[in-house]
């Protein structure tokens, strides 16, 4: 979607938000990976200005978390009075239209941004998305339907409303009461404001169900991704093996550049290759001696980190080591906790599991021990 250089973008985040509960304000809290005001900063990339609100108190996280170039103004006691204070900065600049969004409003999709921005460049004064009322309308009072109400002619209002700059900067300063939202505005002004498509998942987050309905609206979208690790790691003399993490009584040990943890390493391997980010010996190349002889956690705390930063979460693991002996039953939940644990996930997400090979191969000769996993990764 091509913007045109003189629109900007102003998005509202300056409330609180309490109606939506929750210990941070409605725009600060997560869906997925980001904020909600991140999302909606996100959805008007293509402009060449952003402004965003924010309260005077949320101005440390604003500056902290919000990236990329983006102006921020401190809201004023009332959204009219944001919105005017960001309609400011703008006077004498290039900028002729201006679209204004809640911050709340993070599904915001680009068909919806491009309706209101269409109806603008093709001459409307003003133009925002609405949906029609579908439902039945009714008053009540205590409790008790009192009448119906016709729904002809009524739209639901969305955001972002569009607007020529000069004319809904002239109805901010004129109306300084202010409406419940700029349409309100422009109408009081006298701009004839074009209606143009909303879309249901351009919900507002308002009550706290609001966040649970975006989440699944987000797991349409939820970027999924699958990895598989092998590795084998042959004996040698010893007295312990260590798997999954756990120190592992036994007759022979596991020869290898590091501790030859096999089982974590095989899932370390399966997240770096979901993140499509090679293999153990990539990050930690067996030819650098400081990993001779590392502890895995290393390796598989790396890993779980580096999907973290990359906008991923571990959604579960599934670890089959693959060895005659030693048993690893008696030993699989204190493995399970312990990979939970370097992961940062919850133990209920975390599967290790053993089989044999039925005396066949190498593994079935008790040379050595094998270990495959799996890993689901979820980012969005």
């Amino acid at each position: 979607m091509t913007i045109p250089r003189t629109y900007a973008a102003i998005i509202t985040a300056a409330g609180r938000g309490t109606r939506a509960g929750g210990d941070l304000p409605k725009q600060w809290r997560k869906l997925g990976r980001d904020s909600a005001l991140a999302r909606s900063i996100g959805a008007f990339a293509g402009f060449s200005r952003i402004i965003v609100t924010v309260a005077p108190q949320d101005m440390d996280r604003a500056l902290a978390e919000i990236a990329g170039p983006v102006v921020l103004v401190a809201g004023g006691e009332t959204r009219s009075a944001s919105i005017r204070a960001a309609l400011e900065t703008l006077e004498g600049s290039d900028i002729t239209h201006v679209l204004i969004h809640d911050g709340a409003r993070p599904l915001v999709s680009d068909a919806v941004i491009r309706g209101v921005v269409d109806a603008l460049r093709a001459g409307a004064q003003a133009a925002a998305p609405a949906l029609p009322v579908s439902d039945a309308l009714w008053r009540a009072e205590g409790g008790q339907v009192t009448a119906t109400a016709s729904r002809e002619g009524l739209f639901r209002a969305q955001t972002p409303q569009g607007f020529a700059l000069a004319p809904i900067l002239a109805a901010h300063r004129a109306f300084r009461e202010g409406a419940a939202d700029d349409v309100e505005l422009a109408l009081r002004a006298g701009l004839a404001v074009s209606v143009t498509p909303g879309d249901e998942d351009n919900l507002k987050l308002t009550w706290p169900g609001d966040f649970a309905r975006a989440e699944r609206i987000l797991g349409n979208a939820m970027d999924i991704r699958l990895g598989n690790g092998f590795d084998v790691h042959a004996f040698t003399a010893g007295d312990h093996v260590w798997l999954c993490g756990v120190r592992v009584p036994h007759d022979r040990a596991l020869l290898g550049h590091s501790d030859a943890d096999v089982g974590m390493h095989a899932l370390t391997d399966a997240i770096y290759g979901a993140l499509a980010q090679g293999d153990i010996g990539r990050h930690f190349p067996p030819s650098d001696p400081q990993w001779k002889g590392a502890e895995s956690h290393i390796f598989l705390r790396h890993a779980a980190d580096l999907a973290r930063s990359m906008g991923y979460r571990l959604s579960n693991a599934d670890v089959t080591l693959i060895c005659e002996r030693p048993k690893v039953g008696p030993h699989a939940a204190a493995m399970q906790a312990r990979l939970a644990e370097i992961t940062g996930t919850d133990p209920d997400r975390i599967s290790v599991k053993a089989t044999t090979s039925e005396r066949l191969g190498f593994t079935g000769r008790e040379e050595g021990i094998a270990a495959i996993a799996t890993a689901t990764l979820i980012g969005g």
